[in-house]
């Protein structure tokens, strides 16, 4: 049921709202909307006359959100994103059916990309769409339908379907494991060890299940595989890289194992969503990426 028209306020007058909440200036909100300021000012004196509650707080030259406004804004934000999403997806696929799915660098390329064809031949209507993401966020906030999460079932807010553990190897260049000697785990306490910022504790976890308790020693840090997987490729140290990719870096002679097996790690891959999200879309994917994992990985779901 639709409510009274001033409370279907104009999209013109509600971003200028939100933007002025977000960067704090009408100069900023001009420059980003590609409007004059007066525009801008217009907008919202209109939006303020219509709800009938004063939004803005004047002082000089300068215009502030009430305290009420930015409650406001806060709560429309996220109906703006889903305003965005929705007309984005109709504009990329006007057949309808679109995912938009945020995604790890290293695991979606190598883990995810090479299985998509596959999705593709059994669900030609709908578009998958992907933005990276390190680490947990908001989705009402960010716009993204899923993502691929890896940790602990852990994210507030949210339903998680388990795909896969994380097994990590320890690997360096050839060149440089020719000149060190590595007879037994501890001997890696020695080395330069790479380490990854997402995984704080993976070598503390990794010396561990050889039963070597000491602390490993601080070195290089790194925000992505792909870097850490280049400073290893060029004799930096010895990093600990998933399966997925130390074997393809193994078998082309990049890299090779510096002790050992992979090993699983306390954590794992999910694909996580918002809770009670329904979409066609989202059901058709997860349900395939069910059987992705499912087929490599037999454990209970």
């Amino acid at each position: 049921m639709q409510g009274p028209r001033r409370f279907l306020p104009s999209i013109s007058g509600l971003r200028a709202l939100e933007a002025l909440d977000r960067l704090g200036t009408a100069t900023a909100v001009a420059e980003e909307l590609n409007q004059s300021q007066s525009a801008i000012s217009r907008q919202l004196s209109a939006l303020e006359a219509q709800l009938g509650v004063p939004l803005i707080e004047r002082e000089r030259q300068r215009m502030h959100l009430s305290p009420a406004a930015r409650d406001y804004a806060a709560e429309i934000r996220a109906a703006l994103a889903q305003i965005s999403r929705a007309s984005m997806r109709l504009a990329v696929n006007p057949e309808g059916g679109a995912l938009t799915l945020a995604i790890l660098p290293s695991f979606g390329m190598h883990w995810l990309v090479p299985r998509l064809p596959d999705f593709a031949r059994r669900h030609p209507g709908i578009t998958v769409n992907m933005g990276t993401r390190l680490r947990p966020f908001d989705f009402a906030r960010d716009g993204f339908d899923a993502a691929l999460h890896h940790g602990r079932p852990d994210w507030p807010g949210a339903e998680h379907l388990y795909l896969r553990p994380e097994r990590l190897r320890a690997v360096a260049a050839p060149d440089f494991l020719a000149r060190h000697d590595i007879a037994k785990p501890a001997d890696l306490l020695a080395l330069p060890l790479l380490h990854i910022e997402t995984r704080p504790t993976a070598w503390a976890d990794w010396l561990a299940g050889y039963g070597v308790a000491a602390r490993p020693p601080a070195g290089t840090q790194y925000d992505q595989f792909a870097t850490i997987t280049q400073a290893a490729r060029h004799g930096l140290g010895v990093a600990l890289l998933p399966d997925f990719l130390a074997e393809a870096e193994c078998a082309a002679g990049r890299l090779a194992p510096a002790y050992g097996d992979a090993r699983p790690a306390p954590t794992a891959y999910y694909l996580v969503w918002p809770r009670g999200a329904r979409t066609p879309s989202l059901t058709r994917f997860r349900d395939w990426l069910a059987d992705q994992a499912e087929d490599e990985d037999p454990l209970p779901r």
